[in-house]
């Protein structure tokens, strides 16, 4: 397929900057497959579209504050360093601005000195492998110095509130450097309600990486190459997965990071591994069966794998129609569920 048959135009308005008031507040879009039927709901009414047989699968990763500002040693130039995928316990593959003026061997102090960096070498694509030195747990010191890593559709500098809200309420694992934004609009009570319906709720990990963010440049979309993320799944919860799959459970996966880890399960076998999948249409998925999702930006990777569960046509006249509703998109816009 083509790059162009995911794209469409989105006025910047709809683009969401900061998140609804309450997290379930937001508005859910379903979109039925079996008739391209279309409804207009609340985040919270999700639990009417949920059967006690379901299995829901979360991504229960973590992001980091992997933003940092500082200032170079030797001139005093702003400094702006994103944490990609750490290599090492000191080595970090990162992005840097301004790339041209850290060569080799410049050196990067961070909030006062508690964290300092030196670039160690030139990659591709402007990324830089970045040494960190500093006292005591990095995390913990990272938590100190780091900023939250807001896409940059977003545009604005984060604020307070962005520390909560751009994090599931079910995030552990610390590594991923954006959120897996589907879960955003969880609250507390809202998952009892989904338990108490007798759904079983169950959790995997994918670190998200910056790839998610990365346009596909390729007009043909099956030369594009998908960056590496970690995932990981334990054996309980594969083989309770397994099961549900054989007993015809709904599996419902929250978010396209999940499902790209279900996905890479289902071919590989693997509970654990560094994945490169990429979905698209026709693409026949193994074990997803519902998906509650975002609205992705055009002529990305996202859109598409959506396009391969829902079908292109029926995907890309919802968005039409949720633009037409004003519905807001990106990473803390409204929701939609594909069933």
């Amino acid at each position: 397929m083509k790059l162009s048959d995911f794209d469409y135009k989105l006025p910047e308005e709809l683009i969401a900057k900061s998140p609804a008031e309450k997290r379930d507040a937001s508005r859910l879009m379903v979109l039925h497959r079996n008739d391209s039927r279309i409804e207009h709901r609340r985040f919270s009414d999700i639990v009417e579209y949920l059967d006690p047989s379901d299995i829901l699968v979360v991504n229960n990763t973590k992001v980091i504050p992997a933003r940092l500002i500082g200032h170079k040693k030797k001139t005093g130039g702003e400094v702006e360093i994103l944490l990609l995928r750490q290599e090492s316990e000191t080595l970090w593959n990162c992005l840097v601005r301004p790339g041209r003026r850290l060569m080799p061997g410049a050196q990067v102090e961070l909030k006062d000195g508690m964290m300092e960096a030196e670039i160690v070498e030139h990659r591709k694509g402007g990324q830089r492998l970045v040494r960190f030195t500093h006292q005591g747990d990095f995390y913990q010191t990272l938590e100190k110095v780091g900023q939250v890593p807001l896409p940059p559709y977003i545009d604005r500098q984060p604020v307070e509130t962005d520390k909560n809200r751009y994090q599931t309420i079910y995030a552990k694992e610390e590594g991923a450097v954006a959120a897996p934004t589907a879960g955003l609009h969880f609250t507390p009570e809202l998952m009892e309600n989904i338990s108490d319906k007798g759904v079983e709720v169950l959790e995997i990990l994918l670190h998200v990486g910056w790839g998610t963010f990365k346009g596909v440049e390729t007009a043909d979309i099956r030369e594009h190459k998908m960056d590496a993320e970690y995932y990981n799944i334990s054996q309980e919860v594969a083989d309770k997965i397994k099961n549900g799959k054989l007993g015809k459970r709904r599996i419902i996966a929250v978010g396209t990071t999940t499902s790209r880890a279900l996905e890479s399960l289902g071919h590989s076998g693997k509970l654990s591994d560094w994945t490169e999948i990429f979905i698209y249409p026709p693409y026949e998925f193994k074990i997803v069966d519902a998906l509650i999702t975002n609205f992705h930006l055009p002529k990305s990777t996202l859109i598409m794998l959506i396009s391969a569960l829902a079908g292109r046509e029926n995907v890309m006249r919802a968005y039409q129609e949720a633009i037409q509703e004003k519905y807001r998109f990106y990473s803390y816009g409204d929701a939609m569920m594909i069933i």
